[in-house]
C-alpha cells in the first residue's frame, strides 16, 4: 500500500498572477546624440509613471514633448539613453511581449491593393493563427469596426477615416492585453470619432489596457481615466482626469423653483422658500484649459515637477 503525500500548491507568482501595473517607467530619458556623440535633443527627462491593468490612460503633451519617443521606448522600437521601461513586468527591450500588444500608428502603413479581408487575414498569419481563428478574428472585428459594407474593397478606396477604422482592427487582430493608439480619432468626421472612443471604452470594459495619445483634447477627456501631460521631455502633471479638472476654491450650487430674492443667500435661504438643492460641488474646468496653463506654466518655470492626482 503506498501513500500518496499531498503538498500545499506554491503561492502564486508574478508569471502566474498577473501584475496590476502594465507599463511602468523608471527614471526614463532618451538623448538624440549627432554625428560626434553631442548631446541633440533631450526628448525625455526622468519619466516616471504607471499604467495600471484596465485602464484608458492618455499621454497629452505639444509636438516634440516626448509622447512618440515614449511609445517607441515601450515597443523596443528604440533603447533609453538611461532608466528603465517594464511592460508586463518585464523589460521593454524583450520583443516577445509584443505578442501581447496592440498598435495603431498616427499613420497606418498598410497594402493598398489588398481588401479588408484580406489585410486581417495577413496580420493574422504573421501571429501564427490557424485559419479558424483568423476568419472568426476577421469578421468580428469587420463587424466591430463597422466596414462590413466595404470589407472587400481595396484600402486604395478607402477614405482615411475608413483606413484608421481599418487601421484598429489590424491592431486588435492579436486579441492584444495592451493597445497603443497614437492619435486614434485623426480623419474621422464627428459620427466616427464618436464611434472610434465607444469602441475605446468597450475595449476597457472587455478588461483591455489602454495608452492613447492624442492632440484632441476633447476626445481625451471624454475616454481616459487618467492622463499624464509632457513638455520638452519633463512630465508636469498627472493624474485622475476628474480629479484634475476640479476647480477646487469655488462651490458651484444648482437649485429649481427659487425666487429671485432667494438665490442671494444659499443654504438657509433654499430651505426656508421651499426650493430643493439640487447639487452643490466643485465646477471643473475644461482638459483644454488644463493643458494649456500647465503648458504656460513649464514654459514660465522649467523644471518644475509634478505630484500625482487620485
Amino acid at each position: 500500500m503506498s501513500v500518496e503525500t499531498v503538498t500545499n500548491p506554491e503561492p502564486a507568482t508574478p508569471e502566474t498572477e498577473p501584475s496590476e501595473v502594465v507599463i511602468e517607467t523608471r527614471n526614463l530619458r532618451k538623448v538624440y546624440r549627432d554625428f560626434w556623440g553631442r548631446e541633440k535633443v533631450r526628448a525625455l527627462n526622468a519619466l516616471d509613471l504607471e499604467v495600471r491593468r484596465g485602464e484608458i490612460f492618455g499621454l497629452l503633451g505639444p509636438n516634440g514633448s516626448g509622447k512618440s519617443t515614449t511609445i517607441k521606448l515601450l515597443l523596443g522600437l528604440l533603447f533609453p539613453t538611461s532608466g528603465q521601461a517594464l511592460v508586463f513586468d518585464r523589460d521593454a527591450s524583450d520583443v516577445e511581449k509584443n505578442e501581447r500588444i496592440g498598435y495603431l500608428p498616427e499613420e497606418s502603413y498598410l497594402y493598398r491593393f489588398l481588401n479588408a479581408e484580406e489585410t486581417l487575414d495577413f496580420y493574422g498569419r504573421l501571429f501564427d493563427m490557424d485559419a479558424q481563428t483568423r476568419r472568426e478574428r476577421v469578421d468580428s472585428l469587420i463587424d466591430m469596426v463597422g466596414l462590413e459594407w466595404a470589407k472587400r474593397r481595396q484600402l486604395r478606396e478607402y477614405s482615411k477615416g475608413m483606413t484608421r477604422r481599418i487601421g484598429l482592427a489590424q491592431a486588435l487582430i492579436n486579441d492584444p492585453e495592451l493597445i497603443l493608439l497614437d492619435e486614434p480619432t485623426t480623419g474621422l468626421d464627428p459620427i466616427g470619432t464618436r464611434e472610434m472612443k465607444d469602441l475605446i471604452i468597450k475595449l476597457r470594459e472587455q478588461g483591455k489596457t489602454v495608452l492613447m495619445c492624442s492632440h484632441l483634447l476633447a476626445d481625451v477627456q471624454d475616454v481616459c481615466d487618467r492622463i499624464a501631460i509632457l513638455h520638452q521631455g519633463d512630465l508636469k502633471e498627472m493624474g485622475r482626469v476628474d480629479s484634475l479638472l476640479t476647480v477646487k476654491d469655488v462651490t458651484q450650487v444648482q437649485a429649481r423653483g427659487l425666487s429671485a430674492e432667494a438665490e442671494e443667500e444659499i443654504r438657509e435661504v433654499i430651505s426656508r422658500h421651499g426650493g430643493k438643492l439640487m447639487a452643490m460641488e466643485h465646477p471643473t474646468s475644461t482638459l483644454e484649459e488644463l493643458f494649456l496653463r500647465i503648458v504656460r506654466d513649464s514654459e514660465q518655470r522649467p523644471g518644475r515637477r509634478t505630484v500625482e492626482h487620485e
